[in-house]
């Protein structure tokens, strides 16, 4: 099986992680309303008889629910599971010890004694410094709470910051999750794929399929109508859909060569990046089934050019 390290000495982990946001989430993704734990169990599952074995979660997915969740499923296997959570620094927050004590909770309803990867769910701290927040998080690292650290939503700026404080207690930042895909590359203009690759830090791409708009279900022709959020956002309009159609017949037609669909293109690209790992969210086992397509292949040299110049409109 092909991994990919986390930062410099992380654990070694697929080069796909399934994302867990959704994961009895009734504000944004309406758990409950055609899928219910029963499918995410059955998603856990055949995530691991596919080989992917770590997933992505946060305190604040489903107001904890992800997490739990996600606990339950690995007690019942005896198979490693690799886990990353999100620490959210919100205004009330602003003491060591408040952190320390989301990471406690974490634990608990994780049901585990030790995290793969904590992250810092976005850069805007309120009033906890960047200084008590990676030292903490440095602590915890060598108390054995946490294996490796990550951060969120962090700039070029922000990233360099965050690695130094750490770096400086001994401890390597291990990544930074954005948002990357092909139809959201502003992560390499502005810097912070070339700084991440600098520092040694490994990127975790989340919305690597664009909400879904690389799948190639949304199409201005399509009775396929949006729904939820979706409805609302420009892109999935008529004439956001126009805009993106050379991509989607790009993605279709090396899709059709490789016997591969669309989606499963986008996710390999970004593989094919390096030290790029898209975290791809799911429901249901035939979602993780169709995102696992992602991996054990390789777009050629050419294609991946191809790409990048169909997509290069996407940059800023």
């Amino acid at each position: 099986m092909e991994t990919i390290t986390l930062g410099k000495n992380g654990a070694a982990v697929p080069p796909l992680c399934i994302g867990t946001w959704a994961w009895g989430d009734k504000l944004f993704w309406n758990y409950g309303n055609g899928y219910d734990q029963q499918q995410l169990q059955a998603a856990f599952t055949a995530a691991l008889e596919a080989g992917v074995t770590f997933f992505d979660t946060a305190e604040i997915y489903g107001m904890g629910l992800s997490e739990e969740f996600l606990g339950q499923f690995i007690k019942q296997t005896t198979q490693p599971v690799q886990v990353a959570t999100k620490f959210s620094p919100l205004p009330w927050r602003f003491t060591a010890q408040s952190i320390s004590d989301a990471l406690t909770e974490s634990l608990k309803r994780l049901q585990l004694q030790r995290i793969e990867l904590y992250q810092v769910h976005w850069p805007f701290a309120f009033f906890l410094s960047q200084e008590t927040l990676m030292n903490t998080l440095a602590d915890e690292v060598k108390q054995g709470r946490i294996a490796s650290i990550g951060v969120s939503n962090y700039s070029a700026t922000q990233m360099r910051e965050a690695h130094q404080i750490l770096a400086a207690k001994g401890v390597p930042l291990a990544t930074n999750q954005v948002r990357y895909s092909l139809l959201t590359r502003q992560v390499e203009s502005q810097g912070i794929i070339a700084t991440a690759r600098e520092l040694g830090v490994t990127i975790l791409a989340y919305s690597p399929l664009a909400q879904g708009l690389l799948t190639g279900k949304y199409t201005p022709e399509s009775a396929d109508k949006p729904s939820g959020a979706r409805r609302i956002d420009s892109k999935f309009s008529k004439e956001g859909l126009q805009k993106i159609a050379s991509v989607i017949f790009l993605l279709r037609r090396l899709g059709e060569k490789r016997d591969r669909t669309p989606a499963q293109i986008a996710l390999n690209w970004l593989i094919a990046q390096g030290n790029v790992i898209p975290i791809a969210g799911v429901k249901t086992a035939e979602q993780v089934k169709q995102n696992a397509g992602a991996f054990g292949w390789k777009l050629n040299n050419d294609e991946i050019e191809e790409l990048e110049k169909a997509t290069r409109p996407w940059l800023n």
